[in-house]
């Protein structure tokens, strides 16, 4: 089944639809395969969306002034 482009708070909330449904267990087998390939590909939109925030995320560190300066986190040492 192709997966429609939801928003993340929307894709994660037809994740846990599925899950749900599958952990059930009385989902037929060509019916569980279909829910399975749409969790995997919501699953794969859902980590594309947090790996472009992450790569937005900055870190704040303070300047020689004491005034912070922003370093983008590829940068950053962890």
């Amino acid at each position: 089944m192709a997966t429609k482009k939801l928003t993340f708070e929307g894709s994660i909330s037809r994740l846990e639809q599925i899950v749900a449904q599958l952990e059930r267990g009385d989902t037929p087998l060509e019916e569980a395969m279909a829910l399975f390939e749409e969790g995997t590909a919501l699953m794969k939109q859902c980590t594309q969306v947090l790996d472009q925030a992450e790569q937005k995320v900055a870190k704040l560190l303070p300047g020689v002034n004491g005034a912070p300066v922003e370093e983008p986190m590829e940068e950053m040492e962890l």
